[in-house]
Order: C-alpha cells, then sequence, then structure tokens
C-alpha cells in the first residue's frame, strides 16, 4: 500500500467491516508507524495512535490532551453540514465525552451514582428478568434467527431506557435514531435522504428528549431522565443543549455497545468451540473472564479523538499544540506488547488490560452496567442453549466510531425451560 492509500484505508468504513483487513492494516502500523501523520482525502489531518502504551500516556494526561473541538472522524464536508446548522459550531451536541474539566467532572457528577455497582444491585432482578426473556424470545424464534435484530439489539436497550425512563413503546424510534447515528456510513443503516443525514438524526433526538424533559420537570420520577431534566451546577440549571447531549449519550452508547459485545462475543464462542465447551462446563468460574475477553474482542468503541493542548512527544514524534490524535482502541485491544497471543480468543486470559471502556477520567461511566448485562444475558442462554451454529454469513457494520455485528444468523436448539 502506498502512504496515501493506508491514510485512506485507515478512515475507511468498509475497512472497519473487515476484520482481518482492519487488523492486518493497524498490526503493520503498530510494527512500522505505531504514531503516523495522517492526511487522508476528505478529512483534516491527524496523528493515527495505534499502540496500547502510547493511547495510556496521552489518556492520562487529560489536562494536555483534550476531548475538545474534535472528538471523532468526520469528513470535511459534514463537518461543514454541522457549522452550517448550528451557526458556526463544531458539534451537534455536547455531552460528557466532548467536554473536558471542569465541565467534565461536575456533569459527570450528576449521574454517575446511578451507575455505580451499589446502585445497580438494586436493579440486578429487574435486568435477570430482562434476559430471560430475551431468552425466550430466542425460544421462541423456533431455532433460527438473526441473533443481532431479534435478541442483541433489543436487550440491552430495554435496560437502558428503564434505567433512563423512557417507556418501552419508543424503543423502535430509540433504535433507529441510533443506528442512523452510529452507522451513518452504513448503506444498510444510514437514513435515506441524500444531505444532513447526521443532522436530521440528532434534530429527530432532540425534539424526543425536549419532550421528555418538560414531562420530567412537570412530574419527575425515578429515573435518570428525571435527574438529568431538573439538574443543576453551581445552583444554575444545566444548558439545553447540554441536557440533551446527555440524554444522547447514555440513550445511545447505553445500548449499541452492549449489544455489539453480547453479538460479537457469541460470534467468537461459535468461532472458537473449545473455549465455547470451557465456558459452559462452568459458567460461574469462567463467565466473568470471558465478559473482558468478549469486550476486548469486540472494542465496539474503536475510536476518540484527543487534541494537544500543547507541544508534546510521543514515540519520538513532536506532536504540536492544536495537532488531533486519532486513538485506536481496537488496534491497542491487539496489541502484542501487552495481550499473550492477542488474535487468540480466550476466556482465562488474565491480567485482560484492555481499553475498550477507554482509560483515565473519561473511562467509560457505563461500564459496571455493561458487565453486568452481559453476565446475566450469558448466564441464561449458557443454562438453556444446547447447541448453536452460524447459519449464513455474519455482517459488519461499516461505521469507524461504533461499529459491530449488524447481522449474525444463527441454528440453534434450546433444552426446555424449567418449570
Amino acid at each position: 500500500m502506498t502512504d496515501k492509500s493506508i491514510d485512506n484505508a485507515i478512515v475507511d468504513p468498509k475497512v472497519y467491516a473487515s476484520v482481518d483487513g482492519f487488523h492486518e492494516l493497524f498490526a503493520k502500523l503498530r510494527k512500522e508507524e505505531p504514531v503516523r501523520w495522517t492526511e487522508p482525502d476528505g478529512y483534516r489531518p491527524f496523528w493515527t495512535v495505534s499502540k496500547h502504551a502510547d493511547i495510556m500516556e496521552v489518556e492520562r494526561q487529560n489536562d494536555k490532551f483534550l476531548n475538545d473541538p474534535r472528538l471523532t472522524l468526520q469528513t470535511i464536508e459534514t463537518e461543514e453540514q454541522v457549522r452550517e446548522f448550528t451557526g458556526g459550531s463544531d458539534k451537534l451536541i455536547r455531552s460528557l465525552v466532548d467536554m473536558d474539566n471542569p465541565d467534565h467532572r461536575n456533569y459527570r457528577g450528576l449521574t454517575q451514582a446511578w451507575f455505580m455497582p451499589p446502585n445497580l444491585k438494586a436493579i440486578a432482578s429487574r435486568v435477570d428478568a430482562l434476559a430471560e426473556k430475551y431468552v425466550d424470545r430466542l425460544e421462541q424464534k423456533g431455532g433460527e434467527c438473526d441473533f443481532v435484530s431479534d435478541v442483541a439489539v433489543w436487550y440491552p436497550l430495554r435496560v437502558i431506557m428503564t434505567v433512563l425512563g423512557v417507556p418501552e413503546e419508543d424503543e423502535p424510534i430509540m433504535l433507529k435514531l441510533t443506528q442512523e447515528l452510529f452507522g451513518a456510513t452504513d448503506p444498510d443503516m444510514k437514513r435515506s435522504e441524500e444531505s444532513t443525514i447526521t443532522v436530521n438524526t440528532v434534530t429527530e433526538f432532540f425534539n424526543y428528549f425536549t419532550a421528555i424533559t418538560e414531562d420530567r420537570r412537570a412530574n419527575p420520577k425515578d429515573d435518570v431522565a428525571s435527574v438529568i431534566a431538573n439538574a443543576t451546577i453551581d445552583g444554575e440549571p444545566i444548558g439545553h443543549v447540554e441536557a440533551m447531549g446527555y440524554y444522547i449519550i447514555v440513550a445511545t452508547a447505553g445500548h449499541d455497545t452492549t449489544s455489539s459485545t453480547a453479538a460479537g462475543g457469541l460470534l467468537a464462542l461459535m468461532q472458537n468451540p473449545d473455549q465455547f465447551a470451557k465456558l459452559k462446563s462452568d459458567p460461574d468460574r469462567y463467565l466473568p473472564g470471558a465478559i473482558d475477553e468478549m469486550i476486548r474482542w469486540t472494542t465496539p468503541v474503536k475510536h476518540f479523538f484527543r487534541t494537544a493542548a500543547e507541544d508534546y512527544e510521543l514515540r519520538g514524534k513532536k506532536i504540536r499544540k492544536g495537532d488531533n490524535l486519532l486513538m485506536c482502541y481496537w488496534s491497542a485491544n491487539r496489541d502484542e506488547d501487552v495481550f499473550d497471543d492477542p488474535f487468540t480468543f480466550d476466556i482465562k486470559r488474565s491480567p485482560n488490560k484492555h481499553l475498550a471502556f477507554g482509560y483515565g477520567a473519561h473511562l467509560c461511566l457505563g461500564q459496571h452496567l455493561a458487565k453486568m448485562e452481559i453476565k446475566a444475558l450469558y448466564k441464561e442462554l449458557l443454562a438453556r442453549l444446547d447447541h448453536i451454529e452460524l447459519a449464513g454469513d455474519p455482517a459488519w457494520v461499516e461505521a469507524s466510531f461504533v461499529s459491530g455485528l449488524k447481522r449474525l444468523p444463527v441454528r440453534y436448539s434450546m433444552k426446555r425451560k424449567a418449570a
């Protein structure tokens, strides 16, 4: 590959949908140019950071490397659309992941307790019941289904909507908007209209959650939507844009990444029957490690950007103040210097220092909830699944930011449910 073709491949959504192609590209980068100046066609230039140690070095210094103003890969055309729509701003929304301190610390503190283990114990029985419900749905499908569209996308969606306070009948619109937002570059998921795809999707999110805000201010409930709607910082209500961003990040990241792990983990187990057999032999013993390995393996959030607040040297490269750095988490989670046999799916992997939840101040707020959901689903699934195999070719979302499987056709048999 030429230098330009490498740069273009780094941003190409189709590369992210070709698992082997992605890992071949980034293995080469880790070996030959782990911090690479990248100038792809149609994008503003940036540094591609592909190794685990370098990403950790950047992430732990959140005073020197900022989330604002550039957070994800967007074409120059899309960036111009956003600025036109917002009247000059680089962002359609302003959520936790866009913020730096002190805003990040203050806004994260509004809901952090909701997503910590002590509070999650209170909803554990509801999560278990939902896991049982969606494994029931698998059984009702009669031995063949698409695990992604029939089970994996709906179960974590119901969990996070329960926490947020969105009624079950509104889940289809939440799923549709999430898939359009994260899959805007995928021909199967993007909106049908040609222009301002992301702008229109975010507008629909704003309209929906504006109504939620008005309702929760008038009728507060014991849910996260009420916390956001009535939140104050330093005695002042949070801004409308910040509130909308909060809803959107909870509603979207709170289920899409978990569904990607649940489905990608099942595919990995089917492709590694020895690991599947080991997990089924003693779920209590092996499931915690298997969950972390599923998360490492799939790494649903493929990247975030950071912007240098000052000049800095990283692995001998001169990073200039204002330069953008692409943190490639999926690559870091295959780093040969950190993981023994990184391309082997190993449910006993220990330690498993994956970066799928990020690192440092921006460590994923929902990581404990995500692990709880996956554990509940697989505990139920392993107890009732007798056999499962692929019933067709899996397919991945064509997206460079948040992505995973979009199709996983399976054929299976299940044990009769205990009365």
